[in-house]
């Protein structure tokens, strides 16, 4: 069976929410935990380690926000642009390449990575806290194979990486539910970390099942509330989460990751985000029920 589900009577009810026949053409890595119980509600392959693409990201906001507690960094510490190496910029994902202001905070850093995914902005993060202490920080929090790889590069280097980041279900679906409970880096950490994830503009995979506005779902009112990050490449599409439902009262964490051989079956990107908005149709009956 390609998707598992808990065997109470609860979930017995609900089983066939959950597809079993996502697309084999892809590798997939999947787990779906409700936050406030841990129970496991679906399960794919969850240690498969695959391509994260920006989802790498996330262990950027963290190490921020452990250098600021640390007090080696500040939350409104103000980033030069032109005073930084020229080869953090960066196009493609984001929007400060187009933008003519040089300084921002690293709070508005965050901000611009959490909404647009931001290369540029991400490059001057990584330089000013270091990649190397992203990558230790992260291994001390435990995650083993998940990680930020390097800085985001349009060409990747021979000897290099084949990806900016990697990572497996597992691991960030726990990240994910870490940050619900408030418990990654601190509170005042997860807080922050969740506020900027709040305002992610990606609506395109599993959490455009909850039809909320890409451009402002933060404030109250809305019956679901998103906290997410996506990656996109050309042949990888990840969707790692909080989704909750205020008027249930039900939370859960995702971590949604897939990739495919581009060269042995072509262009998948149509099939992979149906079979993923699938999965996030599934989620929203889960919280909603």
């Amino acid at each position: 069976m390609s998707g598992n589900m808990t065997n109470n009577a609860t979930a017995d009810v609900y089983r066939t929410a959950w597809p079993t026949d996502l697309d084999p053409r892809v590798d997939w890595s999947v787990m779906v935990r409700d936050a406030a119980s841990g129970e496991l509600l679906y399960e794919r392959t969850p240690d498969r380690v695959l391509k994260t693409a920006s989802i790498g990201k996330l262990f950027l906001l963290m190490e921020v926000m452990r250098a600021i507690e640390a007090g080696e960094l500040g939350l409104h510490e103000v980033i030069d642009r032109d005073r930084m190496s020229p080869d953090d910029f960066c196009e493609d994902s984001g929007i400060l390449y187009l933008l003519d202001q040089k300084t921002l905070t690293v709070h508005d850093l965050g901000f611009l990575i959490g909404a647009f995914s931001d290369n540029y902005a991400t490059n001057l993060l990584i330089e000013r806290v270091g990649l190397d202490r992203v990558q230790e920080f992260a291994k001390e929090q435990g995650f083993e194979h998940s990680a930020l790889l390097d800085y985001v590069r349009m060409q990747l280097r021979p000897n290099g990486p084949d990806d900016m980041s990697c990572g497996c279900a597992r691991e960030l679906c726990d990240y994910m539910m870490r940050l619900n409970a408030g418990t990654l880096v601190s509170p005042a950490a997860s807080a922050q970390i969740e506020r900027w994830l709040g305002a992610d503009t990606d609506t395109s995979m599993a959490s455009g099942a909850f039809n909320v506005d890409p451009l402002a779902h933060w404030e109250a009112g809305d019956p679901f509330q998103i906290r997410h990050k996506t990656g996109t490449e050309s042949d990888v599409r990840c969707d790692v989460g909080i989704a909750r439902h205020a008027p249930s009262g039900r939370t859960v964490a995702y971590a949604i990751l897939a990739n495919w051989d581009k060269t042995r079956h072509g262009r998948l990107r149509d099939d992979v985000l149906a079979d993923m908005r699938r999965l996030g149709a599934s989620l929203r009956r889960y919280i909603e029920r």
